[in-house]
């Protein structure tokens, strides 16, 4: 090897600066609008309060996890076998020493990004197993489909943060793939991403492939990664993961705590009843973070929807999940903690006109109730069983028009264009006036996806629909995709580590 690390990093600088170049890339969201608060204050007052009697009289189970157990019984919590009841304000209490805001640090400084306050990140499909496009159809997805979508996600404009697995990579043993996955996400972007949550063992390896890239002193002061903790609703966490989020907390890197609660199935089926639930849980897995590392960041997460109550299957973009998705987003307020919610939801297998309008319906309240981290905002379909290339494409241009809306309305001289009422007059028109020629290129949002020709121009030129353009957009972004670049020193660590890793892992998923 004959690069230094010091050289490994000026070649990556060098690299970096090439790409930052022939890339429009948008920073985080810093919101203009108000935000919408969609319930009231006595509202608000019911659902917490029914969280804190369900923490209290109902209690929540903490599953084959003895260490969680001895810190709620040393935090003053009611311990009875597994379940956890908890005096009501104590969850509370607990959450003071979580920061209200916190910066995820990515690789490329200018790809932090900043969860809570007017801060808006948008985060791209994460888990799916199957992938879909118009080449190759509906397939179990792989690690070059992975590594696809992680550089279309590198690539877009609007994405500020590269998420969690955008696919599964199937031809990867389960309890090896996390490896595989992670290294993924470090090596061909520099933007912030998550780390794989599916074990502890798992949580721990994501935590050193860090370590190895940044430096295991900078993790104890910044945060790198983000843990995915879901609950299994309703009202219990498992082992697997507790234990992983005891290593996310405990290393000082950023934790979700996610109860997947579909109306109807794993929640009542009124909202306020699911809302109740969601809090209560959030409560106590963020909670428990600070019992194991007061300070350390954490988000109050929701997946919201429900079930059809004529085929059970999960449905999305409906008005109780609209309404949900605000309550989300104004309760974490009220706890004084970051909120993740929303995205481009939807139950339709194929990116149509029903995919569109649930996924509309997903997003733009997602973006007024002003929710901090915006998951699954891109590429999701069939109830997120799959990551559709199409799909991605449509969305990433809608999450640029949300870019271009929270900053509210252009009021400086530009926008308020008295000069060129003055230019033209009554009876005239403004196309040609100096405003308009001075302002055209930029004036409005351009679509990357839709048609704005003559019927005629559509037809002779082929008459292509929204999802075949999209086709065209997806792989032309693959081709101009820019490598970022990585220290020479730290991609042989994370390849050295990832060797070691599976030489002793075995193929099935195990607890620790």
């Amino acid at each position: 090897m004959t690069d230094t690390p010091s050289a490994g990093r000026r070649g990556r600088d060098v690299r970096l600066a090439r790409a930052r170049t022939r890339a429009l890339k948008y920073p985080y969201i810093v919101r203009k609008l108000p935000v919408v608060d969609l319930l009231s204050s006595e509202a608000i007052d019911i659902i917490e309060t029914n969280a804190d009697t369900i923490l209290e009289e109902i209690g929540i189970d903490f599953r084959r996890d003895p260490e969680s157990l001895r810190l709620w019984r040393e935090a003053g919590a009611d311990v009875r076998g597994e379940r956890v009841h908890m005096p009501r304000g104590l969850a509370r209490q607990l959450l003071k020493t979580a920061p209200r805001e916190f910066t995820l640090y990515a690789r490329n400084p200018e790809r932090n990004v900043r969860f809570g306050g007017d801060a808006t990140v948008f985060s791209p499909v994460g888990g799916p197993p199957f992938v879909t496009d118009l080449d190759r159809g509906r397939r179990y997805g792989t690690l070059d489909d992975l590594h696809n979508f992680i550089k279309l996600a590198h690539m877009a404009p609007a994405i500020h943060f590269s998420g969690g697995c955008m696919c599964e990579p199937m031809e990867i043993a389960p309890n090896k793939r996390h490896l595989d996955v992670q290294y993924g996400f470090f090596r061909y972007s520099d933007q912030g991403c998550e780390a794989t949550p599916e074990t502890p063992g798992h949580a721990r390896d994501a935590i050193e492939m860090a370590r190895t890239l940044f430096g295991a002193p900078y993790l104890e002061t910044h945060p790198v990664v983000l843990g995915n903790i879901n609950s299994n609703s309703p009202l219990v966490f498992d082992g697997r993961m507790l234990g992983a989020l005891r290593e996310f907390a405990g290393a000082n890197q950023g934790t979700i705590v996610v109860p997947a609660v579909l109306a109807g199935a794993m929640g009542p089926v009124t909202a306020a009843g699911c809302m109740s639930e969601i809090l209560a849980e959030t409560l106590a897995g963020m909670a428990l973070t600070q019992l194991v590392r007061p300070g350390a960041p954490v988000i109050m997460g929701s997946f919201v929807g429900a079930i059809s109550m004529r085929t059970g299957a999960p449905t999305f973009g409906t008005p109780e999940a609209t309404q949900m998705i605000f309550a989300t987003a104004q309760l974490a307020r009220r706890v004084g903690v970051p909120c993740r919610s929303g995205g481009s939801l939807c139950s339709s297998k194929v990116a149509d006109a029903q995919a569109a309008y649930e996924s509309a319906h997903s997003l733009l309240p997602t973006l007024l109730a002003g929710v901090n981290l915006v998951t699954h905002a891109a590429g999701w379909l069939e109830g997120g069983l799959v990551a559709g290339y199409e799909k991605f494409v449509m969305d990433i241009d809608q999450l640029a028009m949300m870019q271009v809306l929270a900053q509210g309305m252009d009021l400086t001289v530009r926008g308020q264009a008295m000069d060129a009422f003055r230019e033209v007059g009554p009876g005239s028109h403004f196309l040609g006036c100096g405003h308009t020629q001075d302002n055209f290129e930029n004036a409005f949002y351009q679509s990357t996806v839709a048609d704005y020709s003559s019927f005629e121009q559509w037809s002779s030129e082929g008459r292509l629909t929204a999802e075949q353009r999209a086709n065209t957009v997806w792989k032309k972004m693959l081709a101009d995709y820019q490598d970022p670049g990585i220290d020479v020193a730290a991609d042989e660590a994370m390849l050295a580590f990832m060797a070691s890793r599976k030489a002793v892992l075995t193929d099935a998923v195990e607890e620790e």
